[in-house]
C-alpha cells in the first residue's frame, strides 16, 4: 500500500508539472477551458480500456486482456447496425440513446464473458486467448460492417454524452469517473475485490482458502468486457460514426497507463485512482506534444520507447524504491512527533 500511495503522489506531481510546462509552453492556450475541455473528453475511451486492462492484470495467471479495443469498435459497430435499423434515430432520440447503449454494453459483457470462459475453464494463457479473441472481435466488425464505417449519427441525447459539458465537465468524463468509483469501491470493499487480489498475488494460497478461481477469472474479463462495450459507446458518441480499426495504437495506450499506473504484470497489486491520474498524465502529454507540433507517428513511437521504460525501470524497482520514499515522507509528516521534556 505504501508504494501504491507513493507512486499515487508521483503521478499527481506529473500532473502539475505537465499543467505547468504546458501553460508555458503555449502562452496560456494549453490552460484554456476549451482545451482542457477537449483533454477531458479524450480521457474516458483510453480510462475505460486501461482499467479493463488493470482487472486483468490484478488477476495473475499472465492476466492481460489484448481484445479491448477491438470488442470496443465490435460493440458499437454491432449495435450501431442494429439499432438504426429498428428505432429512429432523431424521432425517438432517447430510445436510441438508451439502447444503443445497453446494445453495445451487453455485446461487451459477451465478449469479455467468452474470453472469462475460455481462460478459466479450457486453462488457455489469457494473453494467447484475448490475442486470439482479438483478431476474432475485429473480424465480426469487419464482416458486419463489409469494412466500412458506421455512421450512428448525432440526436441530442448522443451528442451530449459524447461531447456535452455540465458545469464545464463533460458527461463522459463524468461516466469515467463515476464508473471508476464504483469499481474502485468493489475492488477494496467487497469479497470479490479481496479474492481477486489475493488470487493474483498468490495463487497458491488462494488455493488454500477455498476460492472459486474460475469465477474470479470469468467475472474479471467479463467486466473488462463491460467497459469495452462502454467505451465503444463513447467512441460512437464522440466521434459520430463507428469503424472496425478505429484506435488502433489504444491498445498500447491503455497497457502504458496500466503500467504507469503500478499495476504489477504478475498480479495482485493496482489500484484505480493510480489508473485515473495515468490516464490523465498521459492525456495532458499528448496534448503537450501536439502544441510541441510532433506528428502522431512520433508520438506512437514516443509511447512505444515509455511503456519499454517503465518495464524496464520496474524490473529493477527503481520507481517502486521512489514512491516508497515519497510514500514514507508523506506518512511521516502525517504522524506528529512527540514533544521534548
Amino acid at each position: 500500500m505504501r508504494k501504491l500511495d507513493g507512486r499515487l503522489a508521483i503521478l499527481s506531481m506529473l500532473v502539475v508539472v505537465l499543467m505547468v510546462t504546458g501553460g508555458l509552453v503555449s502562452g496560456g492556450t494549453y490552460l484554456s477551458l476549451f482545451n482542457l475541455q477537449s483533454m477531458a473528453t479524450q480521457v474516458p475511451e483510453i480510462g475505460l480500456l486501461a482499467i479493463g486492462v488493470m482487472l486483468a492484470m490484478c488477476a495473475g495467471n499472465g492476466g492481460i486482456d489484448l481484445s479491448g479495443i477491438a470488442l470496443a469498435n465490435l460493440a458499437g459497430v454491432a449495435s450501431g447496425l442494429v439499432m438504426t435499423q429498428f428505432i429512429p434515430v432523431y424521432d425517438a432520440p432517447w430510445l436510441f440513446t438508451l439502447c444503443f447503449t445497453l446494445g453495445a454494453v451487453v455485446v461487451g459483457i459477451l465478449g469479455g464473458l467468452l474470453n472469462g470462459l475460455i481462460i478459466s475453464r479450457l486453462g488457455i494463457t489469457p494473453i494467447l486467448c484475448t490475442l486470439g479473441t482479438q483478431m476474432l472481435f475485429t473480424g465480426l466488425a469487419v464482416v458486419f460492417s463489409d469494412g466500412r464505417s458506421v455512421t450512428i449519427g448525432s440526436p441530442d441525447p448522443m451528442y451530449e454524452l459524447g461531447n456535452g459539458v455540465i458545469m464545464g465537465v463533460p458527461y463522459s468524463f463524468l461516466i469515467f469517473l463515476a464508473v471508476a468509483l464504483v469499481l474502485g469501491a468493489v475492488l477494496r470493499f467487497t469479497p470479490f475485490g479481496m479474492r481477486l487480489m489475493l488470487t493474483g498475488a498468490n495463487a497458491r494460497a488462494a488455493d488454500y482458502s477455498g476460492f472459486a478461481k474460475r469465477r474470479i477469472f470469468t467475472v474479471t474479463y467479463t467486466l473488462s468486457g463491460a467497459l469495452a462495450g462502454l467505451a465503444g459507446v463513447i467512441i460512437a458518441a464522440r466521434n459520430v460514426n463507428v469503424k472496425w480499426d478505429y484506435g488502433t495504437s489504444y491498445l498500447l495506450i491503455a497497457i502504458l497507463v496500466a503500467v504507469m499506473a503500478g499495476v504489477r504484470p504478475e498480479g495482485g497489486s493496482g489500484r484505480i485512482v493510480c489508473v485515473v491520474l495515468s490516464a490523465i498524465v498521459l492525456q495532458l502529454l499528448s496534448s503537450l506534444l501536439n502544441f510541441i507540433g510532433l506528428s502522431n507517428f512520433v508520438r506512437d513511437f514516443a509511447w512505444g520507447a515509455l511503456l519499454l521504460a517503465f518495464l524496464a525501470v520496474g524490473r529493477f524497482q527503481l520507481i517502486e524504491r521512489l514512491a516508497a520514499g515519497i510514500a514514507s515522507g508523506i506518512t511521516s509528516a502525517r504522524v506528529p512527533r512527540a514533544s521534548k521534556g
